[in-house]
C-alpha cells in the first residue's frame, strides 16, 4: 500500500508535490490549532468552555475534510 502511494507521489510534477506538502501542512495546522483551543486554559481570546470546545471541534472537522480532499486528489 505504501509502495503504491510512493509511486503515485513520484508521478506528480514538482508543483503537484509542493501543493500536496502544503495541503498536509495545513491539515496538521488546523488539527493542532483545534486541539490547542480545546485544551489550553489560558487562551488569549476569552471564550466560554463550551464555545472553545465547539470552535476546536469545528477546526478539527475542517481539518478532516481537507485531509479527505488530499486523499481523493492523491488517488487520481
Amino acid at each position: 500500500m505504501l509502495d503504491k502511494i510512493y509511486r503515485n507521489i513520484q508521478k506528480k510534477s514538482l508543483k503537484e508535490r509542493f501543493l500536496l506538502f502544503v495541503g498536509v501542512l495545513f491539515f496538521l495546522l488546523y488539527f493542532v490549532l483545534g486541539l490547542v483551543i480545546i485544551f489550553i486554559d489560558n487562551f488569549p481570546i476569552y471564550l466560554s468552555f463550551y464555545y472553545r470546545i465547539a470552535f476546536g471541534v469545528l477546526l478539527m472537522v475542517y481539518a478532516y475534510i481537507r485531509f479527505m480532499r488530499i486523499i481523493k486528489d492523491n488517488e487520481e
